[in-house]
């Protein structure tokens, strides 16, 4: 997203709080409050400036529920046991502990996006299918209706698209409880560094990086240079899997460190004045946007 904002000044960027999301699963007020400002602490402390970007809390914005319903109302029940968020919900619980709204999960996700007439949406591939359902039924909608909607496209970065979990099968996910965090102190980094699984090469031996659950984490932290030399210390002898996940260790502090040194200065009050400022903002854009749906079709006589 940082990226793309200083390749695309004049674009507009939003950058929302997932909290209606969230409550599928997480029904204590006090853990919403404190996940709430973790986000968007970590998005400030990322570097998402506020001038260059739009961010708000969709729970605050009315058009959101309310393009959700319209949504829905259109939607079929087999499209939405496709999707890979449902099937995961029915392979880790059973179906009477599934809430209706994992089910409706995408339907949440294409109302966030359609709102704003987002022309592209950054995503990591196990999102892509909800980006291309948004695709879908804001077609369907532009046919049925008239043209209402942008159809967005995904935006993939195939470097990051998925990050493997140290045992490199499950993705790093909130879902899995498996992942490195921003915020995680140096002590709790380096315990998930050293439970890292690794192949029986001696030190002696050659190692293939492309296979090592080390390097695949370490290489998103390097230049090209830094991974040049990384990969050629695999393939010849004398490289331990002690050492590559010291080096990993280090190459992560290094990157979270400045993100965590920014976090710890970012206030809550300077989180709920951004979030009042915005709010006006995606206000303004919503409310357009659902005046025009509901002229469509005729919820406005």
């Amino acid at each position: 997203m940082l990226r793309l904002a200083k390749e695309n000044p004049d674009s507009d960027f939003f950058l929302f709080l997932a909290n209606m999301h969230w409550f599928t699963q997480v029904h204590d007020p006090e853990a919403m409050k404190t996940n709430s400002y973790t986000i968007l602490k970590t998005y400030l402390a990322c570097g998402a400036d506020p001038k260059r970007f739009v961010i708000y809390n969709p729970a605050e914005i009315p058009g959101h529920a309310q393009l959700n319903r319209v949504l829905s109302c259109i939607t079929h029940m087999w499209f939405m046991e496709r999707m890979h968020s449902y099937k995961e919900a029915v392979d880790k619980w059973n179906s009477k502990e599934i809430m209706v709204w994992t089910f409706c999960y995408p339907i949440l996700m294409a109302a966030d996006i359609l709102l704003y007439d987002a022309d592209f949406v950054p995503c990591g591939k196990d999102q892509k299918q909800h980006v291309e359902f948004a695709r879908d039924i804001a077609e369907k909608f532009n046919n049925k209706f008239g043209e209402t909607f942008t159809v967005p496209q995904p935006l993939m970065d195939p470097n990051v698209a998925l990050i493997l979990w140290t045992d490199g099968v499950h993705k790093m996910s909130k879902s899995y409880n498996n992942a490195i965090w921003l915020i995680d102190d140096a002590d709790t980094v380096l315990k998930k560094v050293k439970k890292i699984p690794t192949g029986s090469q001696t030190v002696e031996e050659s190692k293939n990086p492309d296979e090592c659950n080390i390097y695949n984490l370490c290489k998103l932290f390097l230049t090209d240079e830094e991974n040049t030399a990384l990969r050629a210390r695999y393939l010849a002898w004398g490289l331990s899997y002690k050492e590559a996940k010291d080096y990993l260790y280090e190459k992560m502090m290094a990157f979270l460190t400045p993100i965590q040194e920014k976090y710890n200065q970012i206030s809550d009050q300077e989180i709920s004045d951004m979030l009042a400022k915005s709010r006006n903002i995606v206000c303004e854009i919503s409310e357009k946007k659902i005046k025009q749906v509901y002229e469509k079709i005729w919820f406005l006589l």
